[in-house]
């Protein structure tokens, strides 16, 4: 559309394009600017069901280029969001027109002053890198979503975030001192508080002074009501504070620039307080009574910090997905409350007070830590797992924000629960208790276009429900596109009509995110979901996803974990974006492309070039397998879309030299001296510069050694005998174990294969190696050889089947390969009953020696005694999303090592690192955690690699040798 006044003019589809390109040059001349169809599908959607892709992505590097991009905008005409992570659930960050991403580049903390307790940011910094920068100072920013280690401050005065912490610090809002912002006029102005702060946006005193009556009457009715436009701060007895008005505006009105935020003293000694209810709205009816402590004022002396919700449904799927969670109080729905005090007598005091007045079933009071860690993390481990439903269907956002007056909490969650029946449909309900807000996830149908009707009608139920009770759409997470066309419901039409002058006040053009709060879109428009098309499979099985490559990418709904530092809580996920901080080089980014293929809409066919472009640099490191709280496999995804690409087709070239390197590695160790000729060839520099740019691969890269003596020639030696037969245990035998040579681990480096033989030999246990080949095709994986690779499984499962069939424990060497029997087998080779035996009787060497009835016993210790020993460990991104590295901590702890655990990938990740393009990002993950911990590392401290690449990685950019877990635990 073109606006010509009064006249409304329909561009042809020639017209548009051409007004587009109009649009992206001028962008182009101002800033960093990215039309191509792979950056707008990255950028088409956000945590919520809504899908809307814009013209252009823009990246400013400073304010000057994001108010330049603002003017080329307005003179074209073209719609503004401005972006942060992206995690919103209720569509607030997509939008047409032109994106505004300001988690690139502009994420400075400025000045922090102890004294005032405040900080300048930009909108760009995420809010876990402001609490780092504040602790020093004793100091931190109260409101905590759950998304804080990726959600920036921008996104979060966008919605007016709030977090379990709210209930003692405030919501975003109350929490901001002042913002610079450029409104939808063009207007560059700092919005304060106070008299004169409203001088800046032409009649919006006037205005406010005319509606009063329904300012006061219908805003700011309790603390957290966020829908709408928050005009109760224009109020004078408020203290006429415009900046806490912008706040939760949603990038309708203005573009935040910066932000000067208040700061708050950091709890001194925390105490958690679990109480047990008989059910959720139980343990809602008991709120008041606990948040009425200490006058009921935030911050008062003795109430509580935060009062979070969850019941059983909630509990018994962590406990189906984790394992064991920690015991709590008797009941079935539960409050978790934090509480402070100037020591821990006084921290001790206020939570007797606050079970005193409880009306509780049970009650437990955590001082230690770990357990209030332990605790806290049931209710993180369900937030993630509350995108499936109990069932284990899909959960949806849209009506994942709702709040009440906490006073009528317990009577909304009854009728809530019923209207859930009503439609048939799940939920797992939590959320912050003590303000009135509940998170929720619906597995509402919306397969299909026609599912929309069924959703729209839940919605429209549930807003009339919740206004039944004086609540509101949204208690912290915003309108958006979910919410907006529902306002209508909790308010009149003189406050819609007040909206909607404010709006015009300051955005006279409607350029800034249009449709949002004000002439809202049907809620059922821009859906994201109902255009998926069904792709089968071809190569993996996708068994948790109905056999179905698109439910399998569809997985992915925005929520951005993968955005976050994950190495900060021992996560791995996502080595590429953590190196390069680009949207392109994620997780969500690059199922975001995915999708649009399997809707077959902005990405035609998998050999489009976006396809190739978008899982470039995925290293295949597994982590999201693990790491993301929707499940989401981004290298079963790689290796598939690969297969499919090149079926039947000429692969590129270091497919065949990287992929089939098991292969070389058999033929160039076949004969002692041929391995060592080749060593000597292939480390010639002026041969590896000539021959490795040719091979798609990367001159920098030393070449990785042949083995002179292949692992299964050392080991008949040792045995006496044919590599077949066995060696002999060195204490009383416990039992027989088949240890499992993988490729890498026969030809190219045997020594851990070789301690892991006397290591298990010292524990009592009689090793047998088999004699046939015994490859798993993982290099096959990687470069999406998927035919290749069952090829290869199929014979593994010939040489190992009969002895997991007998029940004799598999002992896998190499963390990668063990994944794959792990894992990729059960994918793979799906039908074969064999998979699934030999899968379960796979174990990695700590499993087996801390397995209570596989391993040899308490009353052993390992060989080395590493009392004061500092063990740098890297565990292997495959182990980490598979196996887990539980076991071999706690092996490591028992035999007296200072154990430091790395997280994060080494960066080598195989093949990924060897290739030419991906040198530098290669080094730029390993300088993420690794290079910086074995430049750090004490005197005498060993690094522990597993991983035959995370050793040569360590080798070859840090000059550090690496130790296999048996390596260690013999001293070798």
């Amino acid at each position: 559309m073109e606006d010509l006044g009064t006249v409304t003019t329909v561009l042809t589809a020639s017209q548009q394009h051409d007004a587009t390109r109009a649009l992206v040059a001028d962008l182009e001349r101002v800033t960093e600017a990215d039309a191509s169809r792979r950056r707008r599908a990255e950028y088409s959607s956000d945590a919520s069901n809504y899908r809307v892709v814009p013209e252009v992505v823009t990246f400013p590097r400073s304010t000057d280029e994001v108010e330049a991009i603002l003017s080329v905008a307005r003179e074209h005409g073209a719609p503004i969001t401005s972006r942060g992570a992206g995690t919103s659930c209720a569509g607030n960050a997509v939008g047409p027109g032109v994106v505004i991403d300001f988690s690139r580049h502009l994420d400075a903390i400025g000045a922090i002053d102890p004294e005032a307790r405040t900080a300048v940011v930009q909108p760009g910094v995420v809010m876990s890198s402001l609490q780092v920068a504040a602790q020093p100072f004793g100091l931190w920013f109260g409101p905590d979503p759950s998304t804080k280690n990726r959600a920036t401050l921008g996104g979060m005065i966008g919605n007016n975030a709030c977090g379990p912490h709210a209930l003692a610090y405030g919501r975003t809002a109350d929490n901001v001192r002042e913002l610079d912002v450029v409104d939808g006029a063009g207007r560059r102005f700092t919005a304060g508080s106070g008299r004169g702060s409203l001088d800046p946006v032409p009649g919006l005193d006037r205005l406010v002074s005319a509606n009063l009556a329904t300012i006061r009457t219908e805003l700011g009715r309790f603390t957290r009501q966020v829908s709408g436009y928050s005009l109760e701060h224009l109020l004078p007895e408020k203290g006429t504070n415009l900046a806490r008005m912008l706040v939760g505006t949603e990038g309708t009105l203005v573009t935040v620039l910066g932000a000067t935020v208040d700061l708050v003293p950091l709890p001194s000694t925390p105490v958690l307080v679990v109480l047990g209810y008989a059910d959720m709205p139980a343990a809602a009816d008991a709120v008041v009574p606990l948040t009425a402590l200490g006058g009921g004022r935030p911050g008062g002396a003795g109430r509580p910090l935060a009062v979070e919700g969850m019941d059983a449904r909630l509990v018994d799927v962590v406990r189906r997905h984790v394992g064991s969670v920690p015991d709590l109080p008797r009941g079935a729905g539960w409050l978790f409350c934090e509480v402070s005090g100037v020591d821990q007598a006084e921290a001790l005091a206020n939570a007797a007070a606050l079970v005193a007045v409880s009306d509780c079933l049970d009650s437990m009071i955590v001082t230690d830590p770990a357990q209030s860690a332990a605790l806290w993390r049931i209710r993180a481990d369900g937030v993630g797992l509350a995108g499936r439903t109990p069932s284990g269907a899909p959960a949806w956002p849209g009506w994942e924000d709702a709040a009440v007056p906490p006073e009528n909490l317990g009577a909304y969650l009854r009728d809530f629960d019923a209207l859930l029946d009503s439609y048939g449909v799940e939920g797992l309900p939590y959320g912050h208790f003590g303000d009135g807000c509940i998170h929720v996830r619906i597995g509402l149908p919306l397969d299909r276009p026609a599912d929309a009707g069924v959703f729209e009608r839940f919605m429209v139920d549930a807003a009339r429900l919740v206004g039944s009770y004086g609540g509101s759409l949204s208690g912290e997470h915003g309108d958006g596109r979910a919410r907006s066309g529902l306002l209508d419901r909790m308010y009149s039409a003189e406050a819609r009509e007040l909206f909607a002058q404010v709006k015009g006040l300051f955005d006279p053009e409607d350029t800034l995110n249009p449709g949002v709060i004000v002439d809202p879109a049907p809620i059922t428009a821009d859906l994201r979901r109902p255009a998926a098309i069904p792709l089968g499979h071809r190569g993996f099985a996708f068994r948790h996803d109905d056999g179905d490559l698109t439910k399998a990418v569809h997985r992915c709904v925005g929520v951005g974990k993968c955005r976050a530092d994950n190495g900060a809580a021992g996560g791995f996920m996502c080595p590429s974006y953590q190196a390069t901080g680009d949207e392109r080089n994620v997780t969500r980014g690059r199922a975001r492309v995915l999708q649009e293929l399997a809707n077959g809409t902005l990405v035609r066919g998998f050999d489009d070039p976006a396809v190739a472009e978008s899982l470039d640099l995925c290293l295949s490191c597994k982590a999201c397998g693990r790491d993301c709280p929707a499940g989401v496999d981004m290298a079963a995804y790689k290796a598939e879309v690969t297969y499919r690409r090149y079926k039947g087709r000429l692969r590129p070239v270091n497919h065949y030299v990287l992929g089939w390197l098991p292969r070389w590695a058999k033929l160039a160790t076949a004969l002692p001296p041929l391995a060592a000729v080749a060593n000597v060839v292939l480390g010639w520099a002026p041969l590896r510069r000539a021959l490795f740019p040719l091979l798609g691969m990367d001159a920098r890269r030393e070449m990785t050694s042949f083995a002179t003596t292949r692992f299964s020639r050392w080991f008949a030696r040792r045995s006496g005998t044919s590599p077949a037969r066995s060696v002999r245990p060195s204490r009383t035998p416990v039992r027989d174990v088949v240890l499992w040579a993988d490729s890498f681990s026969e030809n190219l480096d045997p020594s851990a294969a070789q301690a892991m033989v006397e290591l298990l030999q010292d524990a009592g246990y009689t090793v047998r190696v088999p004699q046939q080949d015994a490859c798993c095709g993982l290099t096959w994986i990687s470069t999406g050889q998927l035919d290749g690779a069952k090829k290869r499984l199929s014979r593994l499962l010939d040489v190992l089947g009969p002895a997991a069939a007998k029940g004799v424990p598999i002992i896998g060497i190499e963390p990668s390969c063990t994944a794959v029997l792990r894992s990729d087998l059960l994918e793979l080779l799906p039908d074969d009953p064999r998979s699934a035996q030999v899968a379960g009787a796979v174990r990695t060497l700590a499993e087996l020696l801390t397995d209570p009835e596989l391993g040899p016993g308490e009353d052993w210790r390992p060989p080395a005694d590493l009392t004061g020993t500092t063990v740098i460990a890297q565990p292997h991104c495959h182990q980490h999303s598979v196996m887990g590295y539980e076991a071999d901590a706690a092996l490591l702890r028992r035999a007296g090592a200072d154990l430091r655990q790395l997280a994060g990938c080494c960066g080598l990740a195989g093949n990924f690192g060897m290739e030419k393009g991906h040198y530098d990002v290669s080094v730029a993950v390993a300088g993420n955690a690794l290079l910086p911990a074995l430049a750090e590392a004490p005197e005498g401290a060993l690094y522990l690699a597993d991983g035959y690449s995370c050793r040569t990685q360590a080798e070859q950019l840090a000059g550090v040798r690496g130790r296999s877990l048996a390596q260690v635990l013999m001293a070798q």
